[in-house]
């Protein structure tokens, strides 16, 4: 007998960042790290399998920071939390998409000055993210996303559910990505 596959929780709800209409037959949730190389190899894999399966995808993105491994990790999530609340959705997808494209520029391609940088490039006001940051204003939205992938069984990043399921089939390649994602269609 197999063993019983993970399944998300808490399932996806209002709180959540999601890119693609919530009635799309597919939702694929992925728990990152913003400093985790292997989540920055994910990262283009995801953007193709967004622009294949266009409004058939919903893609959620959850804050899962290593941060014992990755010390820079929870300071990124916490600044993209903070660029959200402030700039909104839109502005939190460009703060996604500038973290993992400028994770490995140098080693300190996310310190806190570079954090605000890229908040005031996503639309946000840098000098509250860096305010944000000091008080630790959304450590606790982290935390929490954090613990809801513990509870999902989740153990290192990149993680990935199709339709709450735990994913475990191979997202290196978009092709065999995309035919795991078309069969749960």
């Amino acid at each position: 007998m197999s063993a019983p596959q993970a399944t998300l929780k808490p399932p996806v709800g209002k709180t959540d960042h999601a890119a693609g209409p919530a009635d799309a037959p597919v939702t694929l949730v992925e728990y990152g790290d913003y400093q985790c190389p292997h989540c920055a190899r994910a990262h283009p894999r995801v953007k193709a399998l967004q622009k294949q399966f266009g409004d058939r995808l919903r893609f959620v993105f959850r804050n899962f920071p290593l941060a014992e491994s990755h010390p820079e990790a929870m300071h990124a999530a916490e600044a993209a939390e903070s660029v959200a609340v402030s700039a909104g959705d839109d502005a939190f997808w460009k703060m996604h998409d500038l973290l993992y494209e400028h994770q490995q520029d140098d080693l300190d391609a996310l310190d806190d000055a570079h954090l605000a940088r890229y908040a005031a490039e996503a639309g946000a006001n840098a000098d509250q993210v860096r305010a944000n940051l000091d008080g630790e204003v959304y450590e606790q939205r982290v935390r929490a996303d954090f613990m809801s992938g513990v509870r999902s069984g989740v153990n290192g990043t990149p993680t990935f559910f199709i339709n709450g399921v735990r994913y475990d089939g191979d997202w290196s390649t978009v092709a065999t990505f995309a035919a795991d994602i078309e069969a749960a269609i």
